[in-house]
């Protein structure tokens, strides 16, 4: 099976120690960007750690399609503890930062303690180097594009970078990319902020030797680039008034179903916008939003469809430069659009200020810098979650994260997916929604559905461990992807299925279990779905993995069809020099108190 190369790359903000370390065994078994961090992850974070915390662990990793030359695969995947959900959160961005991440000569990065001082890290295939940057204290994204461009001739495409909101800890704080790629959910830009890391930049000519079978990778690139969907012109706005009219557009923080003025912050109203095409690295696909709109002066990449919801129809905000503008702020601040725009819609709503745009966007920059004197900032920069009872409005979350907009009122399959999710509220864990919006599968009712969620999510954590790009759906099918891969479709689904399990078995020791496999609103038979759900990934009644169907100290062996399991140096400054190791149970301490 084909998988990731290239070592582990540790580095200690603490004692700023950076160590690379052969991690074939695990790139072996779990192909590489999600499945790979989340088992080092569940391996090394301990499991009472801190969010916020030294102990903590930021994972950002590459598949073996990175090293590719075909489209759809310009994406890395970043893992952590999250601050938002208290539970393990892996998202991924597409930029052009993948190659450069390969070149540096690693498959993975592995952030751990914290600095004393803000620093950047530049990693290159010679070593790490660590520079002090107190003079980017609350910089924004572009402002430490700048000062990289300027004092290392390096591009946004180099880098990964945190705003305010994520030296602020704000719990929904996203890690960008390229200036407007993000990292999203999850709140790991706080993660990095609480590190004092305000960036990375990758560098180097490392080329892994990894050949990806042709076809189907040619076959790919070529019906990419001939293809002619709406996606490249509208992204996932193209489909906001069919869903609109024909599902659900939750409006005015979900008072109501519907919104009035979806025409216009739709597909039609951004590529009104639209002012060139852009791609990801390596991807004739070109979906990417470049918009402008000269009267105002605001340019960004976007907004997509969960920004156009969060910061239009849920704010009661019908103009599509509205969006755009609020959608720019998020990407200089650093901030996940969909987590934010959803917690100042249940601020406006405890106001009454529905549909007042300039007050939504004072309220987003208030929370980025999180001044300990303001308290409503200080308040939303918590998330809907922790502030909800103060805001007098209901808790339109699972497990701490703020709904996306498909509507698990009306798609019901999606509504359970929610439920049982790891991530919680988050759309891409499964994407129940795609079958439901479809017709393939009736919308009504969750029973008889577990079985295809369960697929779904198995199916995505490989997509998530290649990785490619969720929009390649209908060019990198199953059976071309375990082609790609050199393997067969049911081994995929049993590595996807492991590295469900690992994330929900780390939650599970964190406290996490069936009683936070729940929604804020009724659907039908969501107990017994949830049971159907348990019974199909062979959990507990609880909601927990048994402990015969996983090794908690181990990340060697080799999944079973049911997701189960049997089973040369960095310098710490410079280019060169030094070297250490870091064996495989690095830093796996636990506390037998949280064995519960």
């Amino acid at each position: 099976m084909r998988h990731a190369e290239g070592p582990l790359l540790t580095v200690d903000l603490t004692t700023r120690h950076a160590t690379r370390t052969p991690i074939d065994d695990v790139l072996d078994q779990y192909i590489g960007g999600r499945g790979v961090a989340t088992a080092l992850a569940h391996e090394r974070i301990p499991f009472d750690a801190d969010p916020f915390g030294p102990e903590n662990r930021a994972y950002l990793a590459a598949g073996p399609f990175q090293s590719a030359m075909t489209s759809f695969t310009g994406r890395l995947s970043m893992t952590g503890l999250s601050p938002l959900t208290d539970g393990l959160v892996s998202t991924n961005a597409g930029g052009y930062l993948s190659r450069e991440f390969v070149g540096a000569g690693i498959s993975t990065l592995e952030v751990l303690g914290a600095s004393d001082e803000l620093v950047i890290l530049h990693v290159t295939d010679e070593g790490v180097e660590f520079e002090a940057v107190p003079e980017l204290r609350e910089a924004t994204v572009p402002e430490v594009s700048d000062y990289v461009a300027e004092t290392r001739g390096l591009g946004p495409e180099n880098c990964i970078a945190i705003g305010p909101a994520g030296e602020n800890r704000v719990r929904f704080a996203s890690v960008m990319t390229y200036d407007s790629r993000a990292f999203g959910r999850g709140g790991l830009g706080a993660v990095l902020g609480a590190k004092n890391l305000k960036a990375v930049t990758f560098t180097g000519n490392a080329e892994p030797d990894i050949e990806i079978p042709d076809p189907p990778a040619m076959d790919i690139h070529r019906e990419a680039a001939t293809a002619d969907d709406r996606m490249k012109r509208q992204g996932t706005t193209g489909g906001t008034e069919f869903i609109n009219e024909n599902f659900s557009l939750p409006t005015r923080y979900f008072e109501e179903y519907s919104f009035e003025d979806a025409a216009d912050i739709g597909g039609d109203a951004v590529e009104a916008k639209k002012y060139k095409t852009e791609a990801c690295s390596q991807c004739a696909y070109a979906c990417k939003l470049p918009t402008r709109d000269e009267a105002r002066g605001v340019e960004t990449e976007g907004p997509e469809f969960e920004t156009v919801y969060a910061f239009g129809s849920s704010q009661g905000v019908g103009n599509i430069v509205d969006v755009m503008q609020a959608n720019e702020l998020c990407d200089t601040l650093g901030m996940d659009t969909i987590s934010a725009g959803v917690t100042v819609a249940a601020y406006l709503k405890s106001v009454g200020e529905f549909g007042n745009a300039e007050l939504a966007r004072e309220v987003t920059e208030r929370i980025a810098y999180r001044d300990p004197d303001d308290e409503t900032a200080d308040l939303l920069a918590e998330g809907v979650h922790r502030a909800h009872e103060a805001l007098g409005v209901d808790d339109y979350t699972v497990k701490g994260m703020e709904f996306a907009a498909h509507d698990g009122r009306v798609l019901h399959g999606q509504g359970l997916s929610y439920a049982v999710a790891n991530r919680g509220a988050d759309h891409m864990y499964a994407g129940m929604l795609s079958p439901e919006y479809s017709g393939e599968i009736d919308p009504e009712g969750t029973l008889g559905k577990a079985d295809r969620l369960v697929e779904l999510e198995n199916h995505n954590a490989i997509r998530d461990s290649a990785i490619v790009c969720s929009f390649a759906g209908d060019y990198i099918t199953d059976e071309r992807l375990a082609t790609m891969l050199g393997t067969t479709y049911a081994e995929l689904l049993a590595i996807g299925a492991e590295t469900v399990l690992r994330e929900r078995h780390f939650n599970n020791r964190r406290g996490i279990d069936a009683g936070d496999d729940t929604l804020p609103y009724e659907i039908p038979d969501l107990d017994a779905a949830i049971r159907e759900y348990y019974a199909a990934r062979g959990l507990t009644d609880d909601g927990r993995v048994p402990d015969d169907r996983i090794d908690p100290t181990a990340v060697g062996g080799a999944p079973t069809a049911s997701g189960g399991s049997s089973g040369s140096g960095g310098s710490s400054s410079g280019a060169g020099g030094g070297s250490g190791t870091s064996g495989a149970g690095e830093g796996a301490s636990r506390d037998a108190g949280t064995d519960d």
